[in-house]
């Protein structure tokens, strides 16, 4: 066995076990860490208040754990891409270089640009990243409201009906940006056939048509 044909072993290796972490996330789904003392433990409001809060919470432990498990396979997919993208900028050039006649050695060549071209492409049809920070974001901004609203309810309102109004409002303002950053970062069939989903031309503005004109 040639030098080349025990690279593009250890290679192919490295890749099919470093993907084994995305591999597990796809199939599996994360569990919400312990929150502590909720809103039933609150000293801050009535009975009535504590059920109609925690009724929401419990509501919400679906779309909280679909976030996490979202956000955390996408966060794998993403430092796995871009870990070999990185070594593969760097790899490709020297391989080209160093390629002899051996067979061997393009097919290295080949199978290392190809997956980072596959991660690449990947990425940015799905929008991997953008994914991430979505889901990420919406989890974190949940659990600072539900946190607020725990320590400090006063920041909602004077009275508790005022401050379960603005919260629920805030958490279902939060449920909409993230269903919306998910909806508008997934591309459509036409964009991924037409490659719009890497050279996307910005929408036109008022201004820049009347500047034209």
């Amino acid at each position: 066995m040639s030098n080349w044909a025990l690279a593009l072993i250890i290679y192919s290796s490295l890749a099919l076990l470093s993907f084994l972490p995305v591999l597990r996330a796809l199939v599996a789904w994360s569990d919400l860490n312990p929150g502590g003392p909720s809103f039933n433990e609150s000293p801050h409001f009535t009975q009535d208040g504590k059920l109609l809060l925690g009724q929401n919470y419990e509501r919400m432990q679906g779309t909280l754990k679909f976030w996490k498990t979202q956000a955390e396979r996408y966060r794998l997919f993403h430092v796995y891409s871009l870990t070999w993208i990185s070594l593969s900028s760097v790899g490709v050039p020297l391989l080209a270089q160093a390629t002899t006649a051996d067979p061997w050695s393009k097919w290295l060549l080949t199978v290392v640009a190809t997956h980072s071209a596959l991660l690449l492409g990947i990425s940015r049809a799905f929008r991997v990243e953008a994914h991430y920070k979505a889901f990420r974001s919406g989890e974190s901004e949940f659990y600072d409201i539900y946190r607020r609203m725990l320590d400090r309810p006063g920041a909602f309102g004077a009275t508790q009906r005022e401050q379960i109004d603005k919260y629920f409002e805030q958490v279902e303002a939060v449920r909409k940006i993230v269903r919306n950053a998910e909806t508008d970062n997934f591309p459509s069939v036409e964009d991924i056939s037409q490659g719009s989903v890497i050279d996307r031309p910005e929408p036109r503005t008022g201004n820049s048509d009347a500047n034209q004109r």
